[in-house]
């Protein structure tokens, strides 16, 4: 009989041994699959803040652009009128997209980073520039209105060469940012 009972306990402790190892790897298994699974979605959220960050981005150096094609319009009309025709009022439509400028500009700001911002604020003082150029040649007195581009023609060439490299080069700064991944 003590043999009997002796088998019968060998064979229970060696089950529960068995039962015993079995849950111990099964549970290492399992925490194994949980902390991979914690570090997947981990990681999906810093991407999807990271995607979730570039829209904006882009969206800010768009709008920046779109505003800075508005007031390279309204400058462009300015070089075209005749000099001298009529008095300038203080707040113009060159002036009202400047301002536009200066809200998207502070959309670029937030979002940076600082080479992004520092090519931004290239593009807004050359712009501003160009403006109070504009108004200053103007308001200049003598001869008949002729449109400011003909009139000024080397500053005209200077103001649109200005305007060619700043945008380029804030282009070229957000492709930086953009595809810096590429």
């Amino acid at each position: 009989m003590q043999d009997t009972v002796a088998v019968a306990l060998i064979t229970s402790l060696s089950t529960l041994a068995a039962a015993a190892l079995t849950g111990l790897v099964g549970a290492l298994s399992t925490r194994r699959q949980l902390a991979h699974q914690l570090t997947v979605a981990g990681q999906e959220s810093v991407e999807r803040r990271a995607t979730r960050r570039d829209e904006l981005r882009r969206d800010a150096y768009v709008g920046f652009l779109s505003a800075c094609d508005q007031a390279y319009r309204q400058l462009d009309r300015r070089w075209l009128d005749a000099g001298g025709s009529e008095p300038v009022p203080g707040y113009d439509e060159a002036y009202a997209a400047m301002r536009g400028v200066d809200e998207a500009y502070n959309l670029v700001l937030l979002e940076g980073p600082a080479e992004v911002v520092s090519a931004a604020r290239s593009v807004l003082t050359s712009i501003g520039a160009e403006h109070a150029d504009q108004r200053r040649l103007g308001e200049e007195p003598g001869g008949p209105p002729v449109p400011l581009r003909e009139g000024h023609r080397e500053r005209w060439l200077v103001a649109i060469e200005a305007r060619t490299k700043h945008r380029i080069s804030f282009v070229e700064a957000v492709r930086g940012v953009l595809h810096n991944d590429a």
